[in-house]
């Protein structure tokens, strides 16, 4: 039994408003879930996940207390943990290969928990909202979907996601919670904010912006480092459009929430394109192409490792 809720197999439902009809206590851990304070979580010890990106580790890691990811509307962000290991993976789905993306999720957990005796694997869903297009709803389903074709058992312990994730404001839909962080140390997963998105904001951005490979691992646990790339665009002078353009234009063509964005969204959006513009290609941004590479500093900051 894949997917699993109160001891009790999860059958495929068809909208979310069935799971939640079914087990109400999924509604009540949502409503307590987004009522807790989102905490601001320091740079020191993070580890970012951009959108198209996950990372795991375990709680013996020296280089990282949390991992975490925002700025989620329709989006969703995925938790998986081991509770006999205490590894952990975040994942930041836009629903862009969700089937070969939840497979990768579990294996990064279960390869981490390979020596544990006991435990089980836990997951917490977070994100989406009730937008006019159902672009959460069908990520919701798929994201269930996904976890109920996977071979491990899987306890479904947090569903905080659409309908039960909305809020009314001004007559306008929106998320109640944008970002999560999980502390690997305790297992606590919590609404969050964050004051940096790095190491490389601009090129993880710019990479995924241009479409490029999804279902990235970001991390490797063994070494404690983030690895970068390497990666590929063609030239796109045209992208110098949307510099011009106004925030209301730029929202309503290169969101798929325009209507319920982040304050800072627009100011992200044109940051990613200039960084595109400077960069044409991504050529000299990976040397020999190789990937950019970073560790913890003794600042406490992610600091890019000299390869040569």
């Amino acid at each position: 039994m894949p997917l699993v809720v109160e001891n009790g197999r999860v059958a495929r439902v068809g909208a979310t408003a069935e799971l939640f009809s079914k087990y109400p206590r999924l509604q009540e851990s949502a409503r307590a879930f987004r009522a807790k304070t989102p905490v601001t979580v320091e740079p020191a010890r993070l580890l970012y996940v951009q959108q198209r990106e996950f990372a795991a580790t375990t709680p013996s890691d020296s280089s990282v207390t949390v991992i975490g990811s925002a700025d989620a509307t329709t989006c969703h962000l995925v938790v998986v943990r081991h509770t006999g290991s205490g590894a952990a993976c975040l994942a930041h789905c836009d629903g862009s290969d969700t089937w070969a993306e939840v497979p990768l999720i579990i294996k990064a957990v279960t390869s981490l928990s390979s020596t544990a005796k006991n435990g089980r694997l836990e997951l917490h869903l977070v994100g989406g909202f009730d937008d006019e297009s159902r672009t959460s709803h069908k990520l919701s389903l798929n994201l269930l979907a996904a976890f109920q074709l996977q071979q491990e058992d899987i306890y479904l312990e947090t569903c905080c996601i659409t309908e039960l994730n909305d809020v009314v404001v001004d007559g306008v839909h929106r998320p109640v919670v944008y970002g999560l962080g999980v502390n690997v140390k305790t297992g606590e997963v919590f609404p969050a904010s964050f004051l940096v998105h790095g190491p490389a904001e601009d090129l993880r951005s710019a990479r995924t912006f241009t479409g490029g490979q999804v279902r990235r691992n970001v991390y490797d646990p063994s070494k404690e480092h983030v690895k970068i790339g390497p990666c590929r665009w063609s030239p796109n002078r045209d992208m110098a459009f949307w510099l011009s353009q106004d925030d209301e234009t730029i929202l309503q063509y290169l969101s798929t929430s325009p209507m319920a964005e982040p304050p800072h969204f627009v100011q992200h959006i044109k940051s990613t394109i200039q960084f595109l513009l400077d960069h044409p290609t991504a050529d000299s941004l990976f040397p020999a192409g190789e990937p950019q590479v970073f560790h913890r500093s003794p600042r406490g900051d992610w600091e890019r490792v000299d390869q040569q």
